[in-house]
Formats: C-alpha cells, sequence, structure tokens
C-alpha cells in the first residue's frame, strides 16, 4: 500500500472527481503503452510491456502433453505470476507471495473462462492434436518487474502480446498407431546444423559428419533411435560437405584474429 498523507489523498480524490487526473490524464485514460516482442528467445513466446511505471514481462512455453479426462478435446494451459521482491516495497516477505496468487487466478479466470471454457480467452480445442490422447500444453509465466498500479491489465496485455509472439512447431501424427499405444509424433521433418540444446531435445535422431579440407569423409555417427531413410542421409552429407567449407573458413578467421589480439597484448 502507497504511503499517502491526507492531503494528498484528499487532491487525489478531487483530481478524479473534476476528470483530471495528477499526470494530466483524464478519467478513461490508459499511460502510454510500450510493448516488445522476444525478449526471451529460449521460449515459444515472449513480451515485455511497460504501462507507465508498471513493467512486467510474459512468457510462453509449448510441450506435448496429454489432455485431461474432463476435456479430452482441448489443450491445458497454465498460467503463474512472480512477484519480483524489488518491483515493490508490498512484494517483500510473504506479500509478494500473496499477490502472485491472487494475480495467477484471475489471470486464469480471465484467459480461461469458467469450468466449461466459456468466454474463455484461448480456444484450447486449438491445442488438440489427437482427442483424449496428446495435446499441446502452454506454460504461460509473467513476471512483474517494476510495479506502479493496475498490474493485471499489464500482464493480461503481455500474456496476449507473448501469444501473438507463439510460434508452435507443426506436428505430425504418424498412423499406424494402436487403441493401446502412444501415437508417434514428429515435430517437423528437416535437418539442421549447429542445433541449440532446446533443439536437440526435440530431434529424433542426429547425424555427425566429420569432413576434411578436401571434400573427403572422415567418419559418421549417429544418435537416436528413429530410422533414416538413405536418401536422405546422402542428402545430408552433400549438405555438410558445403556448410564444413564455410564453418573451416570463418573458423580459420576467428583463430587469426585471435591470434592477432593476443600477439598484440
Amino acid at each position: 500500500m502507497v504511503g499517502l498523507s491526507l492531503g494528498e489523498k484528499h487532491f487525489i480524490q478531487g483530481g478524479i472527481a473534476q476528470d483530471l487526473r495528477c499526470d494530466g490524464r483524464k478519467r478513461l485514460s490508459y499511460r502510454p503503452l510500450y510493448v516488445e516482442i522476444g525478449v526471451i528467445p529460449q521460449a515459444n513466446g515472449s513480451a515485455r510491456v511497460q504501462m507507465g511505471g508498471t513493467d512486467v514481462i510474459a512468457s510462453v512455453k509449448a510441450e506435448l502433453g496429454k489432455p485431461s479426462s474432463s476435456q479430452p478435446d482441448k489443450g491445458k494451459v497454465s498460467i503463474y505470476v512472480d512477484c519480483s521482491p524489488t518491483a515493490a516495497p508490498m512484494f517483500e516477505g510473504r506479500g509478494g507471495e500473496e499477490l502472485s496468487t491472487e494475480l495467477s487466478v484471475a489471470l486464469q479466470r480471465c484467459l480461461l473462462g469458467g469450468k466449461s471454457g466459456a468466454g474463455a480467452g484461448i480456444d484450447l480445442s486449438s491445442l488438440s492434436i489427437i482427442e483424449g490422447k496428446i495435446c499441446w500444453d502452454l506454460y504461460i509465466d509473467g513476471l512483474v518487474v517494476s510495479s506502479d498500479g493496475n498490474l493485471l491489465d499489464a500482464l493480461g496485455a503481455a500474456i496476449k502480446a507473448a501469444l501473438s509472439n507463439t510460434g508452435i512447431p507443426k506436428v505430425h501424427v504418424a498412423a499406424a498407431a494402436t487403441e493401446d499405444e502412444q501415437p508417434e509424433v514428429d515435430v517437423g521433418k528437416h535437418y539442421i546444423v549447429d542445433a541449440t540444446s532446446e533443439e536437440e531435445s526435440q530431434m529424433s535422431s542426429a547425424i555427425s559428419i566429420s569432413i576434411n579440407r578436401k571434400g573427403h569423409i572422415c567418419g559418421l555417427t549417429k544418435r537416436g533411435g528413429a530410422a533414416l531413410d538413405p536418401s536422405i542421409i546422402l542428402d545430408m552429407i552433400s549438405v555438410a560437405k558445403h556448410v564444413s567449407e564455410l564453418f573451416m573458413n570463418r573458423l580459420d578467421s576467428e583463430i587469426a584474429a585471435a591470434e592477432a589480439c593476443e600477439d598484440e597484448s
């Protein structure tokens, strides 16, 4: 709670009564809004929203999961808000925990509607992959960096922006699964080089190809249980020859630059 003197309280109340607030706004005017998207590279979607002195960040993480028995044709969404202890004095101790819970519950109700899903701001049926078997689970995290009022609107705006920024991989469902088996889901059918740790976690298999300066194959190793068509492996080898030449040239330049810096020192 912001500590105000009696005079300050009367000044604020009087200004609101006359439709002229302390910062010059009218009663129904918002503060300037600043939105930045893609602020967390590791997330599927993220956004930062600043509304006056209120500053919040929202991120979205998508994972494959199993739908609930009560809503087998829908995906799931979980929302959690964390109030940084440095955002406001009232967040110190258990005050931040209580507000975090209150905001999480409020956003859950606002965005997901009632138990039936009526009035939901997120279409949970769009997250379903196979009814009763596989769906997308969205984990939405909100962080209050700085608090200067209207946290619910700011967080709601940040979540909306983060969802707009969210990219969910296209999935292909194998048709060979029986009723007792978990369907096999392949996220994409492409191969990449220089995978990040998150990309590696989604790989069904990986091939490492060692190529020398002359373009000759020195070694080939495979990781993962998924089978690969020989034509795809041949294509990978062709690509590896091309990208390895570019990478080695770049590496040589970086080594030379590093050695030059060391010589100068």
